[in-house]
């Protein structure tokens, strides 16, 4: 996840002023908070994790004389740092505080009380499912109804996930925005997204071996074949005319799990693909369209000459990526109000260089990058998808709001790894692991000290991921 605290806002409630701290999560708006309430949630972390959680010893002292403009604007860069820490620690980030507190502060800040409610979620072929929840409903909660909604057996659910899907009026199944996070309303995230969207239902997995627990199961098929059918017809999964008469031939007679086994020997299958935007390499300015997949990002380009050509950029060589923000009147040809996702790749032996991608959807792609690293990781250590009972009701936990009074909220906690797998992944933060896991970030370094290194992004960034499965001992047959 992306936190950051871009600017803050001044509040008035009765007799009394106080600045809100506005956090966006992947680039979108969540909540606005004050100081007091990151500080009881920093004290009940504290509690509840001791002192060794990421960013402990970050979060910025209370002051006792009023802050000026610049105190606040101190405040807002410590306070952003810190969240951005503690949400890397996965113990604090699974948590039930974490996502209750982030749940609750999503509801005040826009003033929604708890009222049954319906919504509308939608299969990629465009068919409708309409569940009811409560208005303050998690996301794996609303996603549970719509899987027993469809009949979608329950170890299957966490296989699928829901996103926002922007429509656009040139492509009626419109543009994915995000996954969303167990720590927001579904119902409350939709109402208030800019723009005309809408919540789909797609799997949430890169490694096309599941497919095979889906395609077992009649409801996953389904579901499944839907969506392969969509990704084929939009372009994102290549087919030549032979291949494509082949696939209308077994849609025609019904052979849903023929189809699916065809098309996963087509290039691209199971990759998503964003829109058009410019890329640095292998000349800045570079038109390109990138698609995520297959533990790789793939770039086609449109050469100046009119040559097309196409090239991968495998995760395992991203020694880390970050994103920042184009800022105007820069000598770029894109929007000022795009970001760019800039990656660290080892191109060749000892040769390390800056890859920057100029997007709208440039925290859609880092997002990917870090899903496809995690289930890398997932798949090293034996683990699995984790299921509904893994996820374990927390007891009600109660945040102060803004007028004093106490926010309520039920909360589940949401590991994005089984718990019962053998605890052996570099993301695992308990102090023993962390200390390993420095060890071993703090090698990779020494070991590329000598490495030639091409300028970095020039602009600040919102956020750095360092990658747990950077391999920098590959020679030059590797490459």
């Amino acid at each position: 996840m992306h936190f950051s605290i871009p600017d803050t806002q001044a509040y008035s409630e009765g007799n009394s002023n106080y600045t809100g701290y506005n956090l966006h999560v992947n680039g979108v708006f969540h909540c606005s908070l004050r100081y007091s309430q990151l500080h009881d949630f920093n004290e009940q972390i504290k509690k509840e994790f001791g002192t060794g959680f990421l960013g402990a010893q970050k979060f910025p002292p209370k002051k006792i004389l009023s802050l000026n403009q610049q105190d606040i604007e101190e405040r807002r860069q410590k306070l952003e740092k810190y969240v951005q820490l503690v949400s890397q620690d996965q113990r604090v980030a699974n948590s039930d505080l974490f996502n209750g507190f982030l749940l609750s502060a999503q509801k005040e800040t826009r003033k929604e009380k708890p009222v049954e409610a319906k919504l509308d979620v939608f299969l990629m072929n465009g068919h409708k499912i309409t569940v009811n929840i409560m208005s303050m409903d998690q996301t794996d909660d609303v996603l549970e109804a719509v899987a027993s909604e469809i009949g979608l057996k329950s170890d299957l659910v966490f296989y699928f996930a829901l996103f926002l899907v922007k429509k656009d009026e040139d492509d009626e199944r419109g543009t994915i925005v995000r996954r969303l996070q167990d720590f927001e309303s579904p119902f409350i995230s939709l109402k208030s997204a800019a723009g005309k969207n809408k919540i789909v239902l797609r799997k949430n997995y890169w490694d096309a071996n599941y497919d095979d627990d889906l395609i077992a199961d009649s409801v996953g098929l389904q579901l499944l074949y839907v969506q392969v059918v969509n990704d084929i017809e939009r372009g994102w999964v290549q087919a030549n005319p032979d291949q494509i008469k082949r696939l209308e031939t077994l849609k025609s007679k019904g052979s849903r799990k023929e189809y699916l086994q065809f098309a996963r020997t087509l290039k691209d299958y199971g990759f998503i693909q964003f829109k058009p935007c410019i890329v640095n390499y292998p000349a800045i300015n570079t038109p390109a369209v990138v698609s995520a997949g297959n533990r790789e990002l793939v770039f086609r380009l449109r050469l100046e000459s009119g040559a097309c050509k196409e090239g991968s950029f495998k995760i395992t060589r991203m020694r880390c990526w970050r994103i920042t923000s184009v800022k105007e009147g820069e000598d770029t040809k894109e929007d000022p109000s795009q970001l760019e996702l800039a990656f660290e790749y080892l191109i060749g032996k000892d040769k390390l260089r800056w890859i920057v991608i100029t997007s709208d959807q440039a925290i859609l792609m880092s997002l990917s990058l870090q899903d496809m690293v995690d289930e890398l990781l997932l798949f090293k250590r034996g683990g699995r998808i984790k299921r509904p009972h893994d996820r374990v009701k927390g007891p009600e936990r109660q945040f102060k709001g803004r007028d004093g009074g106490v926010i309520v909220a039920s909360s589940t906690s949401s590991p994005a790894i089984d718990p019962h797998s053998p605890p052996q992944s570099p993301t695992d933060t308990s102090p023993t692991k962390t200390s390993k896991a420095m060890g071993s970030v703090k090698k990779i370094s020494d070991k590329l000290q000598s490495v030639g290194v091409s300028a970095k992004p020039h602009h600040s960034p919102m956020s750095v991921v360092e990658n747990d499965i950077f391999e920098a001992g590959i020679g030059e047959d590797d490459l």
